[in-house]
């Protein structure tokens, strides 16, 4: 993946959310019925670019098979709005045969907010194939993007994804960045635990990476490793945790 830090990237209108959750999730006062499909589709090749673009979004709440093939031929689109929609509407309408168009265009989109949107679909997606791009993503992209990059590698599931999490956790600049990388790595190391993979190396440095962030200059990433050790339930975690919550016993006396 080939990311120059001089695209017309600005970070100011680009959408900063730690959470791992989608996104398009909206509060519950905020839903509103969904669209016809029929119509929905139609709009979909329309020569009009809000149309085209209202299709595309409305397609983030529906499931419709019939509207993949074009969704992934909007990947392409000229308008950006057009393009980042497409983007989560296939993360909402999961399809193998989008995985490869994904990737390609996450390799060359210009757009941050197209590229947020491209890393949150392959991890909403589950896709295998988006690993590498999605840790080349965590490693060299924007802060929006790696955000949700870290957040992505945690949804695949894949062992690989622990050393990159765990460097970033150590690394990153950006707070949001690591909490999200300590909320991954919670769910990737897990299964490890759980295998009695305790002394592997790669789990080991994860641990490390995870006590250490209980001391993050940002609170928020300390919640985040915190509720990561208490799930993982390593002893060595938990013995951590208790000595702190014991120190914060003493200091509140």
């Amino acid at each position: 993946m080939t990311i120059a830090m001089t695209r017309n990237d600005d970070l100011n209108i680009l959408d900063i959310d730690a959470s791992p959750l989608s996104p398009l999730d909206l509060p519950p006062e905020e839903a509103i019925p969904l669209p016809d499909p029929d119509e929905m589709l139609a709009f979909l090749n329309s020569d009009i670019i809000l149309e085209r673009m209202q299709a595309a979004r409305a397609f983030c709440e529906l499931e419709d098979l019939r509207a993949i093939p074009r969704l992934i031929e909007l990947l392409q689109d000229e308008c950006p709005l057009v393009r980042v929609s497409a983007a989560y509407a296939l993360g909402r309408n999961k399809s193998e045969q989008a995985i490869a168009p994904l990737i390609s265009q996450l390799n060359q989109d210009w757009n941050g907010y197209v590229r947020k949107g491209i890393v949150w679909a392959l991890g909403t997606c589950r896709a295998s194939l988006g690993l590498q791009p999605l840790i080349s993503a965590l490693k060299y992209d924007i802060t929006a993007v790696r955000l949700w990059a870290a957040s992505a590698l945690g949804q695949l599931g894949d062992a690989e994804a622990i050393e990159p999490l765990t460097d970033a956790l150590i690394s990153d600049t950006i707070s949001a960045v690591r909490g999200n990388c300590a909320w991954s790595l919670g769910k990737l190391i897990l299964p490890m635990h759980r295998n009695f993979h305790t002394q592997d190396e790669i789990y080991q440095n994860a641990l490390d990476a995870l006590i250490d962030a209980l001391d993050d200059d940002d609170l928020s990433v300390q919640t985040d490793a915190r509720n990561a050790l208490r799930k993982l339930g390593d002893p060595r975690g938990l013995k951590v945790l208790e000595r702190i919550e014991m120190d914060q016993g003493y200091c509140e006396f």
